[in-house]
């Protein structure tokens, strides 16, 4: 049994055999405090988010794309595996994704989180490779391709060709930083204070980067942050705008710092291959649109781009031996194959 996941700061989805994504929940866990038991995980833990009483902590055990809470990761992917298995652990071959400037310490929380699972062999792949692949491109031609990962904890960026990895970066700018940044602009502008998922919602119904014309609106509710009773604002896409419009740049930036970094026949391949936009942030109105008139070169985004990285280490299984960069096996950690 082979199983791909990938294990992401927002959400976590999981690929089995030819099946495809069989799984694809957010990464969060409800834990009780006072009998030390874990109640829930991914959309039913999800749901509890600014709701929960004191003794129900609501955790996100990654944050900006590593394991912050290691006893909370291993017990999410366990139940996640259970869960797509039928508790018939059969010592599968798992493939996970870890972003692409990730340490040696941080690689093997997730190797020894899915070896706890019950994995038999683990194998690590770089999110913009896993990226590229579920994206349907052959990676081992010799052409350049860039690839743009927009997550919830980070975006990875990368340039691949002959299936290795020319060059790439991995910034905390992603769509927890955007969710927070709408947070604190309607907090400062209307002195409302907005949940999470609220945040969220705005950001996934209203965001537009490139070309706002207020005509767009949206309802949210908070708390009013002078009278302390609830309230009710009406956002705009010129808000959503204002809110994000400088970590939209900052990832512009990103990319293009890339493309300074790029050989120049490769450059040239970029520029007619495109960038390819994937992750649950190439969905932002206008972000393909603002990379594209500040790099000069085509940019869009995948088909399904939320689950190409989990497509992706699905097909990782048939490029076992000829993937290069951004591809790991277990035993360069001390472990046997």
């Amino acid at each position: 049994m082979d199983i791909g996941i990938d294990l992401g700061t927002a959400n976590i989805m999981i690929t089995m055999g030819s099946k495809g994504v069989v799984f694809y929940e957010p990464t969060v866990v409800a834990f009780n405090k006072k009998t030390e038991e874990i109640i829930a995980v991914g959309t039913k833990a999800y749901k509890m988010i600014g709701k929960a009483p004191d003794h129900i902590a609501v955790i996100r055990p990654l944050s900006d794309g590593v394991i912050s809470d290691y006893d909370m990761t291993e017990s999410l992917i366990k139940e996640c595996i259970h869960r797509v298995t039928g508790r018939q652990m059969l010592m599968p071959r798992i493939v996970m994704c870890v972003p692409s400037m990730i340490t040696d310490v941080e690689s093997r929380a997730v190797i020894d989180a899915a070896r706890q699972a019950g994995a038999q062999k683990v194998y690590l792949i770089e999110e913009p490779v896993a990226a590229l692949l579920g994206a349907g491109a052959d990676i081992s031609e010799a052409k350049g391709r860039m690839v743009v990962d927009i997550g919830g904890g980070t975006t990875d960026i990368a340039v691949i060709s002959m299936n290795g990895i020319v060059a790439k970066s991995s910034v905390k700018l992603a769509g927890n930083k955007i969710d927070a940044a709408v947070i604190k602009y309607v907090q400062n502008k209307y002195r409302v204070l907005i949940g999470e998922r609220t945040a969220e919602n705005a950001k996934i119904t209203l965001a537009n980067v490139f070309d706002p014309n207020g005509s767009r609106e949206m309802a949210v509710k908070g708390r009013n942050l002078v009278t302390g009773l609830p309230a009710k604002v009406t956002l705009t896409d010129y808000d959503m705008y204002k809110a994000i419009i400088d970590i939209a740049n900052e990832l512009t930036d990103a990319v293009k710092n890339i493309l300074e970094q790029t050989p120049p026949e490769l450059a040239g391949d970029i520029h007619s291959t495109g960038i390819v936009l994937t992750g649950g942030g190439a969905l932002i109105g206008g972000l393909d649109k603002l990379i594209e008139r500040e790099t000069k070169i085509r940019t869009f985004a995948a088909e399904d781009p939320i689950r190409c990285v989990a497509r992706g280490t699905g097909i990782a299984f048939s490029h076992l031996d000829t993937l290069l960069d951004g591809f790991e096996r277990i035993s360069l950690y001390g472990y046997s194959d």
